[in-house]
């Protein structure tokens, strides 16, 4: 399962909504509220083994599908790219 189908499975099976394009606004299209999105980084943390620093939780990382998928694997490559 991608990074993708994996992240959508979890916004659509955690806050009862399917019907959202990759680009779409979480926030402003009301798809997952300020507690909704603690939801997602405590999944994004625990799913994909990762450390989201404070600084990191901004829209431009966490406020549509397409912007989480970037991120994670921006993440994924980092700590990859560290470990070696």
């Amino acid at each position: 399962m991608s990074t993708r189908e994996r992240i959508r499975g979890f916004i659509v099976d955690t806050f009862f909504v399917d019907d959202f394009a990759d680009d779409d606004s979480f926030l402003r299209k009301g798809l997952i509220d300020s507690t909704g999105m603690m939801e997602l980084v405590a999944f994004l943390e625990q799913d994909f083994g990762l450390k989201l620093e404070d600084r990191e939780l901004v829209p431009e990382n966490l406020d549509s599908l397409s912007r989480v998928v970037a991120f994670v694997e921006k993440k994924q490559a980092q700590r990859l790219s560290q470990a070696s």
